[in-house]
């Protein structure tokens, strides 16, 4: 495949609440990203099981399935989605674990983003999203104990790898503004 038309594969990574999803729908509206979620395989089994979308739940379930059928197993399920995807530019708006990259990083076009928030922003912002079932209720002790989950510990590590970084601490306008010249950097390169 050409660069001109090869795949553009954003990996997003930040702590809980940090603006992944905002970039990823971003990308989506101004430059008709897909948007392909690695806790979308957990949300469908969830659903199955007429369990609720907590972060335990889904922390818990991706620690059994990837006990039983491997670490990347995740990762082998978004890289076949990625390629099967038909758009130009794919976002994957919740990298979370190392294991998460084992395929994604043989693809051609792939980068690793980081999405840094300051910790107090980030409890305000989960709190008003309620993205998940237990989001609005929590308590600053239990957003504190979120991140020392299984699948929070490794952020701050991947987030150092990653080739690009954005800063979610102020502004929508000034965040688009950012991915704006990060899509061109991609480009660029």
């Amino acid at each position: 495949m050409s660069k001109k038309t090869q795949k553009i594969i954003i990996g997003l990574v930040g702590e809980i609440a940090s603006g992944k999803d905002t970039v990823a729908a971003y990308l989506e509206k101004k430059y008709g990203a897909g948007i392909i979620s690695f806790s979308q395989p957990l949300r469908d089994i969830l659903d199955r099981l007429f369990l609720p979308y907590t972060r335990n739940n889904m922390a818990n379930l991706g620690i059994s399935l990837r006990g039983a059928f491997g670490q990347d197993l995740l990762s082998r399920v978004i890289a076949d989605e990625v390629k099967a995807g038909k758009k130009k530019i794919i976002v994957l708006p919740n990298v979370r674990l190392e294991s998460d990259l084992v395929y994604l990083r043989r693809e051609p076009g792939f980068v690793l983003v980081s999405i840094e928030t300051d910790i107090k922003k980030r409890f305000e912002r989960l709190k008003k999203r309620g993205q998940n079932a237990d989001d609005r209720t929590k308590t600053w002790a239990e957003f504190l104990k979120d991140h020392r989950l299984s699948t929070e510990i490794q952020i701050k590590q991947l987030a150092a790898k990653a080739r690009y970084q954005l800063d979610n601490n102020g502004s929508r306008p000034a965040l688009n503004k950012q991915i704006d010249v990060l899509i061109k950097q991609i480009l660029e390169s």
